[in-house]
């Protein structure tokens, strides 16, 4: 089949990806001559899109109807034909200011990324929270209330921070509540559930209902966030949805909508994307799922290797404009990444010497 695509059909296939991706309309033959000068004749350009059906790059809905590109045509342009995707310099500084600017949280940042994703690549983003193999803990933080009434603040090793109030059996003093978090966070730093269990038991506490209560309360709030994250989507770009065509109908918004807010449609796709390098692109039919036949994917994971992964992309109609995706797709990563290790004390320089020995000229 590969030997079959001439470097004219090659072309004309490029064209007629983007002429379909741009105006959504089929695209005749008499309009690729009109529009882009060829040399040769309507005629022959028709044979040259009959022959690329034939290799099933294209298809067409109506006899006299122009051609449309099938899941196939696309694999095809996204490995072969597609101008290199990048983003103009111009852009890439202003997204990076964006984070810049934003508070240096988690939330905060994926919040910006999807809303950077969506506008920029017109799309519909999904971002997945970085996490690790095991949720553990940084710190916690003791703060009276009220009376028995105490705030626990939990900071998780990925960041994230997460209260829960709690009633003691007895009023505690303040310098009781912060000696207690200081043998807590001097025991369980970057610890797991298990982890906290273990050291927590072999403790001789002169408080021990109190020290249980915060154990538990602990314990119970790293198990709620670790089985929060399998579903914690978070998406952006309603409006950017809508300004497509092939969601104008109430229905087809309704179905997207449940897609990127579910995880039975993203999850199983999910190993395979924290497992692979760089941005990985999941075009209609290809998933073998029924309800994704209309739908593109463009995925990349971020985050710190092997310790914190999350997940980042764009969701769309296979008539979806790639290149421009993709490089959406790969500078947030990138600079999702950056942040995630920075956050966690280690910068871009520091990674590059622990990944590859000292940098060039040093």
């Amino acid at each position: 089949m590969f030997a079959e695509m001439t470097e004219r059909r090659r072309q004309i296939l490029k064209l007629v990806i983007q002429e379909y991706v741009e105006s959504s309309a089929p695209v005749a033959s008499e309009h690729l001559v009109r529009r882009y000068g060829m040399t040769v004749s309507s005629a022959t350009i028709r044979n040259e899109l009959s022959a690329l059906e034939d290799l099933g790059y294209l298809t067409h809905f109506h006899t006299s109807a122009g051609r449309v590109p099938t899941d196939a045509g696309y694999r095809f342009f996204v490995e072969n034909l597609m101008d290199r995707p990048t983003l103009a310099t111009h852009e890439e500084h202003a997204i990076r200011q964006q984070f810049l600017t934003a508070h240096t949280t988690i939330d905060q940042w994926i919040h910006m990324a999807g809303a950077v994703m969506a506008r920029t690549a017109q799309n519909v983003s999904v971002v997945l929270p970085p996490r690790g193999p095991v949720v553990r803990l940084r710190n916690v933080h003791l703060v009276p209330i009220h009376d028995m009434v105490i705030l626990a603040v939990m900071v998780l090793h990925d960041g994230m921070v997460r209260q829960q109030t709690f009633v003691t059996e007895h009023a505690q003093p303040i310098d009781e509540l912060q000696r207690l978090s200081n043998l807590m966070n001097a025991l369980c730093h970057d610890a797991s559930v298990a982890q906290i269990r273990e050291r927590m038991d072999a403790v001789n506490e002169a408080n021990p209902v109190l020290l249980r209560q915060v154990v538990d309360l602990v314990c119970a709030t790293l198990r709620v966030y670790d089985d929060a994250l399998s579903i914690d989507i978070r998406s952006d770009g309603l409006l950017e949805m809508f300004n497509q065509p092939e969601f104008a109908d109430t229905d087809r918004v309704k179905h997207m909508l449940e897609l990127v807010q579910s995880s039975s449609a993203l999850a199983p796709l999910i190993p395979q994307v924290t497992q692979s390098d760089g941005v990985q692109v999941f075009i209609g039919a290809e998933s073998q799922r029924p309800d994704l036949r209309e739908v593109s994917m463009v995925l990349a994971r971020y985050g710190m290797d092997n310790e914190m992964v999350g997940v980042l992309g764009v969701v769309g109609p296979t008539r979806m404009p790639y290149a421009r995706a993709i490089a959406t797709v790969r500078y947030i990563a990138g600079v999702m990444s950056d942040l995630v290790y920075e956050l966690h004390g280690e910068s871009r320089a520091e990674r590059e010497v622990s990944l590859h020995g000292l940098p060039n000229g040093e």
